[in-house]
């Protein structure tokens, strides 16, 4: 398998996951400005889409990171980072990873564009804060994760674009079940492990 990823991006939760169920795999970064990958490839004649994450596995190339991240889970069954098909915690698993895909994915989207204005990053903070409003809810029975005890690939996902909060001036301590959230995944060795490889921490 290889996994076509940008440090730090939304990618790096199938890398969390990969990592976790102790995959053999590879990394090949991608500049999605340029759309080329590291080894000079056009990156969109393996992901059309032009943005990551992309897992190619033999012929087949996945893409979209919750797809991706289901994937990884259910070919790993032992790993128990998803909950059987059709139980009710796989439908909330599901419920979960759309939410931050759709919702707050989305709500942090105008930071990260060029073009954006301060009033449109305003209206981002704000819309971002209130995505956080609803997971600091869940959070708050002090659960550990967002199904209980386990952890899963939607941790992972949650993990990440949380965590963007600090490179946007967002800050989480107004989300403190949220913020201790993610102290304790950014502890699992996995986390640190891809984070590592990534560039984003230091050894």
């Amino acid at each position: 398998m290889k996994l076509f990823y940008k440090a730090g991006a939304c990618s790096l939760a199938s890398h969390i996951a990969l990592r976790e169920v102790g995959a053999e795999f590879q990394l090949e970064a991608v500049d999605t400005q340029r759309k080329m990958t590291e080894t000079g490839t056009d990156y969109r004649s393996i992901n059309p889409k032009g943005y990551v994450p992309a897992l190619v596995i033999g012929s087949d190339v996945l893409t979209e990171g919750a797809a991706i991240l289901q994937f990884i889970a259910d070919t790993h069954p032992l790993s128990n980072l998803a909950p059987d098909v059709g139980t009710i915690p796989r439908a909330r698993l599901q419920e979960h990873l759309n939410y931050v895909a759709s919702e707050l994915h989305k709500a942090f989207g105008p930071f990260f564009r060029d073009d954006t204005t301060e009033k449109q990053k305003e209206y981002a903070a704000h819309a971002v804060a209130t995505k956080f409003d609803y997971i600091e809810t869940l959070l708050s029975d002090d659960r550990s994760y967002l199904l209980g005890d386990g952890f899963t690939v939607a941790d992972a996902y949650l993990f990440v674009v949380a965590n963007w909060a600090n490179f946007v001036g967002i800050d989480l301590k107004s989300w403190p079940y949220l913020a201790s959230f993610v102290e304790r995944v950014a502890a699992r060795p996995a986390v640190q492990a891809a984070m590592v490889a990534e560039g984003l921490t230091e050894q």
